[in-house]
Parts: C-alpha cells; sequence; structure tokens
C-alpha cells in the first residue's frame, strides 16, 4: 500500500488539539468528538509518521521531541490555510467594500475619514489592505485602490483624485536654525523623502538650482516615516497635502519655505474593469467627495469609462 505523502488532516486537528490543551479529553470537547475518536485519531497519525507524538501520562499526553517538531509544523501549515481562506472567501454581505492602498494613504488620510465613509446609505464595511506594491485587483477580489503615481495603470480604471501643491516643512526648531532666504540655504540641512525624489528636484528646479540626493539626506519608504522623521528633527520634508496637514496643525512641523510647486505624482482612484457593486460604488462616491471633487465627474469612473 502506497504511503501518502500528506498527513491525515483529520489526524492533525486531533494532534493540534490534544497538544493544545494538554489532553485527550479536553482535545475531544473541544472538537466535539468522543475520547476514543481523538485517541483512534492520534494512534492514526502515529502509525503515518512511525514514531510517538505523545506520551501518555496520569494526567493528561505530554509531547515527544517529534511530537514538538511536529507541532511547529502543524501549526505553521494550520496559519497558512487560515490566511488563505481569509484571502480568498469573499465576506458575506454586499455592504462589505476591499480597499487597498499604501500604509502612508491609509494612516494619514483614510484613517482620519473612515467613519464618515462607512456611514451613510448604504451603511458600508471596509476591509483595507496596505502594499507599495501594485497588486492585482481582480485576482485578490479588491473593489477600489488609492494610489499614488503619474498615470493611469493597464488593467484598471483610474481617475486622478487629487494632486499636491509641495513645500518644505521641519520641526519647529529646525525651522528657526534654517531661518529665511534663498533655496540654497536648505541644502545645508538633509532633506528627507520617499522612494521617490522627484518632488525634491522639481521643488529646487523651481528656483533653478539642481539638486541630486546626497549622502547625508533620508530616504524613507513609507511618507508615514518621512513626517515622524522631520518632526523629530532629522532634517527637512516636502509636505503632501493633505498627508502633512495633521501634522501642522497640530504644531509638530511648520513650514520652512513657501514656495509651492505641483508635485508631479498625483493621486489616484483605481478600480478592476467590469461592473461595480452598489457598495462598491457608494464608497467611490464617498471618497471623491472626501477629495473635494465635484460628484459629475465621477460618473465616467463609475462607467468603466475613466
Amino acid at each position: 500500500m502506497m504511503h501518502s505523502s500528506v498527513p491525515p488532516l483529520d489526524a492533525l486537528r486531533a494532534f493540534e488539539a490534544a497538544a493544545r490543551t494538554g489532553s485527550f479529553t479536553a482535545a475531544a470537547e473541544d472538537m466535539n468528538l468522543s475520547h476514543g475518536a481523538v485517541s483512534r485519531q492520534i494512534a492514526k497519525l502515529e502509525r503515518w509518521l512511525g514514531q510517538k507524538v505523545f506520551v501518555r501520562q496520569a494526567r493528561g499526553v505530554a509531547l515527544t521531541p517529534p511530537g514538538q517538531r511536529l507541532l511547529v509544523r502543524t501549526r505553521e501549515a494550520f496559519s497558512l490555510i487560515s490566511d488563505a481562506a481569509d484571502r480568498w472567501t469573499e465576506p458575506q454581505g454586499g455592504a462589505v467594500v476591499k480597499l487597498d492602498s499604501t500604509s502612508s494613504v491609509v494612516a494619514l488620510w483614510l484613517i482620519p475619514r473612515f467613519t464618515a465613509l462607512e456611514t451613510g446609505e448604504p451603511h458600508l464595511r471596509l476591509r483595507v489592505s496596505a502594499s507599495h506594491q501594485l497588486v492585482d485587483l481582480q485576482a485578490e477580489g479588491i473593489d477600489l485602490a488609492i494610489r499614488c503615481g503619474r498615470g493611469r495603470v493597464p488593467g484598471r480604471i483610474s481617475l486622478r483624485l487629487f494632486e499636491e501643491q509641495c513645500q518644505p516643512i521641519a520641526s519647529p526648531e529646525l525651522a528657526r536654525r534654517v531661518g529665511d532666504g534663498g533655496a540654497e540655504r536648505l541644502l545645508s540641512m538633509p532633506l528627507i523623502h520617499d522612494s521617490d525624489g522627484a518632488g525634491w528636484r522639481v521643488w529646487f528646479a523651481a528656483q533653478g538650482l539642481d539638486y541630486r540626493p546626497r549622502a547625508q539626506d533620508r530616504r524613507f519608504q513609507d511618507y508615514s516615516l518621512v513626517l515622524e522623521a522631520a518632526a523629530a528633527g532629522l532634517g527637512i520634508a516636502l509636505s503632501r497635502p493633505p498627508l502633512a496637514q495633521a501634522l501642522i496643525e497640530a504644531g509638530r512641523l511648520t513650514v520652512v519655505d513657501p514656495l509651492r510647486v505641483l508635485n508631479p505624482a498625483s493621486y489616484w482612484l483605481d478600480r478592476p474593469p467590469g461592473t461595480m457593486r452598489p457598495a462598491a460604488q457608494a464608497l467611490a462616491a464617498r471618497i471623491w467627495a472626501a477629495a473635494g471633487n465635484a460628484p459629475d465627474d465621477l460618473r465616467p469612473f463609475l462607467r468603466g469609462q475613466a
């Protein structure tokens, strides 16, 4: 008889329950089975392995060394299965909407508006994922995405959500040290940027200066970290309203130079091709309004024509 390369899953479930609870009796109660059924599953697993996984004791059971190793792998496997189920199982209820964006947009723009985006008719429940990589919206079952970029992306229907007029910001103490004057004074300090330094190049170019990242400059993958680094006095960053506005209003950051330049990257509202669910349409309309846009401009996007 050929030995299966995969251990019996029911036996693994009984094994994990017995290891977690410390006895076959407790495992049986946890799984709504009889003590004998759990015992038979463990015996089947031990026959499959060719070694013991438990030492029977007067008050329960203890794992053998092979059992300890198997428990680690079993829990890893169950965790992967659980993650896959969460990923591929569509949540129940048409009012659940899945939204993907970067962690900085989620933290700085989306979360302050979260309650308002869920509240209304229909009432929505948002499921948010954060990634710096472009994901396949259809494959991942994502209804909408907010991203920062320089144009439309193939395989998505995209609409520009808002643009940014950027200007230098720093902690109040560092801003006092920098003082007033020409743009070149900023180059005496470390400049902070995220993975794309184009914003600083455009800002300096508007003042006739050629900027290229230097060794003393600081780079962070996520813009929320850029703002925290600037607030900590590690250098000068570019404001990206509305993402930076809350920290400026709170006094943790202040404007260093009044010149504003248009960020070469914009924020886009994306969706997969095809017909949108009513709940996704409702969320798109609320995001669009929260960004200060006119309702009529969203209609082509909802119809798939943007």
